[in-house]
């Protein structure tokens, strides 16, 4: 009991500072992206995003090994295991290295052919996107060789770190807007290198806090060649899925480029911002859960392991869906008040991808539970095949003379099969019940979601578009999910752990 005591106050300390960080970044990043599309221009941005997704896209093969990196030095470092996790590290690192060095030269092979040949660029900026071009390959070469470093502050759940750290990652990238609006040379070519100097900078601080602080991320040239071949199985049955997400995200971008130009680039820009920005809003108190689960199995605590998924999924869910009514209901107002000249698309794309967010939100237990096992094969071919289809039906989706949104519906669909496979699997390999998934997570949330919308829609129906529907909407929205939340999402044990904590803070301040 002593135990789980402690791993819950961590847990919540965790949460706690990643939503400073969150808190902080979002409200930076909001306001530097909209300074961002108003220096660069819609176009340039656009060409910005798209260019920069080609080099994502081979990152596919850097996912999967760093979900492999997560999972065992989680794993070795629940099993008390110093010398297993020394060698873990060292040979997550060493596959590292080898996965920059293929990036690189299938970025300056396959990937610069695409540019040159395939993506709608218009001539004039074709140097400048050259420029972003290989600022891209520098800064996902640098990002994968860093990866067992942040993997190893995630494993030991300092997630102060990562809150002091991507601060000041913020704070540079508001500098960078600064520079960006005096700079006397192209503008674009200026963002891609400032953007550069400051991924290799924070690189750097990451890379000396852990040799500070962990005996076991020094790297050890000696090969251990059974553990590199278990790692690299479990990294390349996990390659199905990661390959399915960047090609529905990645992919369709190209795609979009291909079919409309740069200029719905620079919507799907915007619409990306909007949902990175909301779903930080949950990506703190999924990040400070997810090496216990992991941790849970490792000491064969299914029971456990289970109520932590479900509090996972469902307060994800609930998290998310209390920021993004609001911002669903009115994102016309928003997105104008954020941005002086808002793309075509832009509003239609937020919403829908907002909505496979939240979607996404009860996925993510489900995906770090199979990890934990370690038993990935089946499952990573099942679900991504399933997420794999999302390209080729969205390609005859837009033959076929569809709007560009359609293509996000797809995704839509198909997240929400592929989320019943995810479940389904998961019944023999961690004894879980369908049942009590859908019981403890849907069930309560859709009671939730059902419930909350009546009022702020009928308050955003009645109400003229402005500045006092937003605050009337907002303030409804606030009430109705934060009361249904409570008596409809929450077990009876945890609307009792939250009321004694409130009467707890009260009588402190009396």
């Amino acid at each position: 009991m002593s135990s789980q005591s402690e791993n819950n106050k961590r847990i919540a300390k965790n949460t706690l500072m990643l939503y400073v960080r969150m808190l902080f970044s979002m409200v930076v990043s909001l306001y530097t992206s909209r300074v961002v599309l108003q220096t660069l221009g819609v176009e340039d941005y656009g060409i910005f995003n798209v260019v920069g997704g080609i080099i994502t896209m081979f990152t596919f093969i850097n996912n999967s090994m760093a979900s492999s990196t997560q999972r065992y030095l989680n794993y070795e470092l629940a099993r008390g295991d110093e010398q297993k996790l020394r060698s873990v590290f060292s040979t997550a690192l060493q596959i590292h290295c080898l996965i920059a060095l293929l990036i690189i030269v299938l970025g300056e092979t396959v990937g610069l052919w695409f540019l040159m040949e395939k993506l709608v660029i218009p001539e004039s900026r074709m140097t400048a996107a050259m420029w972003v071009y290989q600022c891209s390959v520098l800064t996902c070469a640098v990002g994968l060789i860093s990866v067992p470093y942040n993997a190893v502050i995630i494993a030991h759940e300092r997630m102060s770190a990562f809150a002091y750290i991507s601060i000041l990652e913020v704070c540079l990238k508001l500098v960078i807007v600064f520079l960006l609006v005096i700079s006397p040379i192209d503008r674009l070519i200026t963002y891609a290198l400032l953007f550069l100097a400051v991924q290799l900078l924070i690189r750097f601080i990451y890379t000396k806090y852990c040799h500070k602080h962990f005996e076991e991320s020094h790297l050890d040239m000696k090969v251990d060649k059974p553990l590199l071949k278990e790692m690299s199985s479990f990294a390349g049955w996990s390659f199905f899925g990661n390959l399915a997400a960047i090609l529905y995200t990645q992919g369709l971008n190209m795609m979009l480029n291909i079919f409309f130009g740069p200029i719905v680039n620079a919507a799907r820009g915007i619409a990306v911002q909007v949902q990175s920005a909301v779903q930080q809003f949950v990506g703190g108190f999924q990040t400070a859960l997810n090496p216990q689960i992991t941790k849970n199995f490792a000491v064969g605590d299914l029971h456990q392991m289970h109520n932590l998924m479900f509090r996972s999924a469902r307060f994800s869910f609930l998290l998310l869906f209390f920021l993004s009514l609001p911002v669903l209901l009115e994102t016309d107002f928003l997105l104008d008040v954020w941005l002086k000249e808002v793309p075509d698309n832009a509003v239609i794309f937020t919403q829908i991808m907002i909505c496979i967010a939240l979607i996404y939100t009860t996925a993510n237990p489900c995906v770090i539970a199979n990890q934990a096992t370690g038993r990935v094969k089946v499952y990573q071919i099942v679900v991504g095949s399933i997420l794999l289809s999302i390209l080729p039906i969205s390609y005859v989706v837009l033959k076929l003379g569809a709007p560009a949104y359609s293509v996000f519906i797809v995704h839509f669909c198909v997240e929400a099969v592929a989320q019943f496979f995810r479940m389904f699997m998961l019944r023999k390999l961690i004894d879980l019940p369908v049942w009590q998934y859908f019981r403890n997570i849907y069930l309560p949330v859709a009671g939730t979601v059902v419930v909350s919308v009546v009022l702020p829609l009928i308050v955003h129906l009645q109400m003229d578009e402005g500045w006092l529907r937003f605050i009337a909407v907002g303030f409804t929205c606030v009430a109705s999910v934060g009361l249904c939340a409570f008596f409809i999402g929450m077990t009876k044990n945890e609307r009792f752990f939250i009321r004694d904590k409130a009467l707890r803070v009260i009588r402190l301040k009396k």
